[in-house]
């Protein structure tokens, strides 16, 4: 995608949220969510910022959300302060707000200003999804463990539906990174969450994200939205540093 349609898709976004979505039909928003129900892999290629890749200052990130096929499904922008970017980076509160390519928004990923330290298992990371906007879908929540990153994905009710489980070490030298999606059980796996290898340059001088979401494809719809939700989580824990990777 040009960067000039970038700039269309998020100017339209802009537009469009100003619009009260909480009166969105439910029967209007499924209708234009019938491509999640047949998404069983999710990429989401995070944009490069020119400033951010020659400062180093952390500006507002922005995602494209694609199909196996490459082609664009929705758009995601994050919103939040330049103090919460600058000086809370890997934990920084924020809301993501994801578009389809109407630019009407579908997901709101909505994160507080947690802690991510083994140190304080009472303040741990829990992250709302709502799809539509207003609408809970459901909860990511971090789980305590001395060793290896879990989570846990919820239903709206806040009923544990899934288990992701990342390596004990995710630097990932020149390989891909996989979080594990799992059954309660911790026993059979259904999917995973990979971040990509995207070489040597671009882990080195810029922090941009490459990542693969693998579900079932009648897992419900919901929960998807969800599992995007856990793979914007993710990358902000483990892979927001520009060394992270190598």
């Amino acid at each position: 995608m040009s960067h000039s349609s970038a700039i269309i898709s998020e100017r339209s976004l802009k537009c469009d949220l100003s619009k009260p979505s909480g009166t969105q039909p439910v029967h209007l928003w499924k209708e234009r969510n019938l491509s999640n129900r047949k998404l069983d892999q999710i990429i989401i290629h995070q944009q490069v910022e020119l400033l951010e890749a020659i400062l180093g200052t952390e500006t507002s990130s922005k995602y494209e959300i694609k199909n196996h096929l490459g082609q664009r499904v929705y758009f995601a922008v994050e919103e939040n302060g330049c103090f919460d970017r600058q000086l809370c980076s890997p934990i920084r509160s924020f809301t993501i707000r994801i578009a389809d390519n109407t630019g009407r928004e579908v997901i709101r990923v909505i994160r507080p200003l947690r802690c991510n330290s083994c140190w304080f298992p009472c303040f741990l990371q829990e992250l709302e999804v709502q799809s539509p906007p207003g609408t809970i879908a459901g909860y990511v929540v971090q789980n305590w463990d001395p060793f290896l990153p879990k989570f846990t994905i919820q239903n709206q009710s806040k009923e544990d539906v899934l288990k992701v489980i990342g390596p004990c070490a995710t630097c990932g030298c020149f390989d891909d990174v996989d979080f594990e999606v799992k059954a309660l059980n911790e026993m059979t796996t259904i999917g995973k969450i990979s971040k990509y290898w995207s070489g040597f340059v671009n882990n080195i001088f810029t922090n941009t994200a490459n990542f693969g979401i693998q579900v079932p494809v009648d897992l419900d719809v919901r929960i998807k939205a969800v599992m995007i939700g856990a793979c914007f989580l993710i990358d902000l824990m483990f892979f927001e540093n520009s060394l992270d990777g190598l």
